[in-house]
């Protein structure tokens, strides 16, 4: 059985408590992202998500100088490199997210995203039931 650890990308740009909510933007859009992993000491203590930086940042008016902390999401969910495909799609389904950290020995060493799951011979139905169901209110 395939294992998320054979799908992830294990070449995950990050940004530190010490980054402004400018400085991770301006990653994502040089990077095409659309989720930036926060990291302190080699440790996952966040995500900023493009919604993140719309919903805590802008709509709340807070300055680009703003920093992550303030913004990012800090109640994670995250999966171990050998958890099983379904597992991570199940776990994606159940929170509602497109994106999954992974993480070994509290650091992070990948990612995965519903589209990994989908272009790696993952089940059509399984990643599009994962889909419809992270779409879901």
């Amino acid at each position: 059985m395939e294992t998320v650890r054979s799908i992830m990308t294990t070449d995950v740009d990050c940004c530190t408590p010490l980054d402004n909510v400018f400085e991770v933007a301006t990653k994502m859009k040089d990077l095409d992202v659309g989720a930036i992993p926060i990291v302190e000491n080699d440790k996952l203590i966040g995500m900023i998500t493009d919604r993140d930086l719309v919903v805590r940042g802008i709509a709340e008016k807070h300055p680009g100088s703003n920093q992550v902390t303030n913004v990012m999401s800090d109640h994670l969910v995250t999966i171990g490199p050998d958890a099983t495909l379904s597992e991570a799609s199940n776990l994606m389904s159940e929170h509602q997210i497109r994106r999954l950290p992974v993480v070994e020995n509290d650091q992070l060493i990948g990612m995965v995203s519903l589209g990994d799951l989908a272009v790696h011979h993952y089940s059509d139905d399984q990643a599009g039931e994962a889909l419809s169901q992270i779409s879901e209110e």
